[in-house]
């Protein structure tokens, strides 16, 4: 293990250690130091802190709770005020929820509050309380209702409607559902959106988890931390913060633009929950957030019926429609995609379209975005190769030559594009076409000028082109094979090819300095690679 993978083990153990507490646990300490004595000067660190950690205002006597213990770790099983909580019934990255019973009027509820909220920071206060005001007001058959909110000994909590059944993401995980429950669900849920947005609220962070389903299937729409009143004075995200679950944010949302996430946003949520509804997994989901954040921006997701050939073509084009990256392209409204949706259970005409020529174009170009910067790319070569050709009188047999090369290398990377579509060979795949980019570079410069041709900074292009995979190792390999290729056309450059000595400076310094800005970029492009996977790693964990 690295020193940089063993820094990152330590951060993984301190902040699960962090979580169990602010869960209301006990993990053993002990235990974890015996295991992991460098976690010491972490924990003891903690300990200072805690000590000038001032008590929460109304929070009750240390006396009142054991040493260790966070409230809501006590509550189970106990009366809070009007209500008798029964039993946890969930728990989120804020707040935890209790099935209990209000005693005044016999009924089952369920109650939510914030983990550890007489710890709790006031931003989690602030956020706790936006979302409980947010949903109170709302009035619909497929919103969760909210009963009362309050706060008790410190403790900020809200009752609402209790939902007897499961989530859609339970659902899901079962197995697929017919095409005609899915758009009898969805548009029931778009309209329940579209009422949000009436109101000016904006979800931000709809996913079947936030839907709940009762015996009869009726779904209704909760779990409002993320709300944002998108006609008031306050904005509880600023933009720059990124908020949501990765793999249902719209690519505004993804990108940190807060002022842009409106209604927008949550009819691409829409779509999303749509497309795994369809195919059984979600737009857009790779190892780590980032890269998933990275997919919502800049690609676009695999048709839903070459993932389930049963796909009905018009729910396709309306989950295609939702999903569009401009927020304008997508469906005015909520209430249109519901519209839409009705359209579709009665066999009318859709608001959706086939796309044109021009967005089919497009689409494709984000689908695969390394294909197509390849062929763009080669494309531009053989353009200005053939003007050369044509205009400037190039050799026949040299212009032969390059022509097979750039056709070899246009095939090779369709060709490798098919390997990165299969899971099991998407890894090796990537690393042996970079060691085909590396090596068509090659034999195009050693055909051509070696060294002394201007196409040595496709050396640079391929480093950079690296650090897009997010991967360390990859950043590193191909600047190895570039320092390797460069150097083999620097021996070429002295030993083989005289006759340019008289149009190039033969100085050594020149090439010495090449290779080491090759070294100098690859140092850069992985650092900026890694840095970047370790925030990632951060916000999944903080998910």
């Amino acid at each position: 293990m690295t020193e940089h993978e063993d820094e990152q083990e330590r951060c993984r153990l301190l902040d699960d250690y962090l979580q169990r507490l602010h869960a209301g646990e006990r993990p053993d300490r002990a235990a974890l130091l015996r295991e992991h004595p460098a976690l010491a000067p972490a924990l003891a660190c903690l300990d200072v802190l805690d000590s000038f950690a001032p008590p929460a205002e109304n929070a009750p006597d240390a006396s009142d709770e054991p040493a260790g213990l966070s409230l809501e770790a006590m509550l189970a099983g106990r009366d809070f005020g009007p209500y008798e909580l029964l039993e946890e019934i969930g728990r989120g990255g804020m707040g935890v929820v209790y099935k209990a019973r209000q005693k005044a009027l016999d009924r089952t509820v369920a109650i939510k509050m914030i983990l550890a909220s007489h710890l709790g920071s006031a931003e989690h206060v602030k956020r706790f309380q936006a979302e409980a005001k947010a949903a109170a007001r709302l009035r619909h058959p497929h919103i969760v209702h909210i009963h009362e909110v309050g706060q008790l000994h410190g403790q900020h909590f809200f009752a609402m409607e209790y939902i007897e059944g499961k989530s859609l993401a339970q659902r899901i995980a079962q197995g697929p559902m017919d095409s005609d429950a899915v758009v009898r669900l969805l548009a029931a849920v778009a309209g329940a959106v579209a009422h949000l947005h009436r109101q000016g609220i904006v979800h931000r962070d709809l996913k079947p988890s936030n839907i709940l389903l009762d015996a009869e299937g009726t779904p209704y729409v909760t779990d409002f931390g993320l709300a944002k009143v998108f006609h008031g004075s306050s904005v509880m995200t600023a933009t720059g913060v990124i908020a949501g679950t990765p793999s249902y944010m719209s690519p505004e949302q993804a990108a940190g633009h807060g002022g842009g996430v409106g209604p927008a946003s949550d009819i691409y949520s829409l779509g999303a929950i749509l497309y795994e509804l369809l195919t059984g997994r979600v737009p857009f989901s790779e190892e780590n957030p980032l890269e998933t954040l990275m997919q919502v921006i800049s690609r676009e997701p695999t048709v839903p019926r070459r993932l389930n050939a049963r796909v009905p073509r018009g729910l396709e084009l309306i989950c295609l429609k939702c999903l569009a990256k401009s927020p304008a392209d997508r469906y005015a409204s909520a209430e249109a995609l519901a519209a839409d949706l009705e359209r579709f259970s009665k066999g009318e005409p859709l608001e959706a379209r086939p796309p044109d020529l021009r967005q089919r174009l497009l689409t494709w170009i984000r689908r695969q975005p390394a294909l197509a910067s390849r062929l763009g790319a080669l494309g531009v070569f053989y353009v200005v190769e053939l003007v050369n050709y044509a205009v400037a009188g190039v050799d026949l047999k040299f212009h032969l030559t390059i022509s097979a090369l750039l056709a070899i290398w246009a095939l090779a990377s369709i060709v490798f594009q098919q390997f990165l579509a299969s899971q099991r060979w998407s890894i090796p795949a990537r690393f042996v076409w970079g060691a085909l980019d590396s090596l068509v570079l090659f034999a195009v410069l050693w055909v051509a000028d070696g060294a002394a041709s201007p196409l040595v900074v496709g050396y640079f292009l391929l480093i950079v082109g690296a650090g897009l995979w997010f991967r360390v190792r990859f950043v590193w390999f191909m600047a190895g094979l570039s320092v390797v290729s460069y150097t083999v056309l620097v021996i070429d450059f002295y030993t083989w090819r005289p006759d340019l000595h008289a149009t190039f400076d033969v100085g050594v310094d020149r090439h010495v300095i090449f290779l080491i800005a090759l070294v100098v970029e690859a140092a850069a492009v992985s650092y900026l690679v890694q840095r970047l996977r370790t925030l990632s790693s951060y916000f999944g964990r903080d998910r």
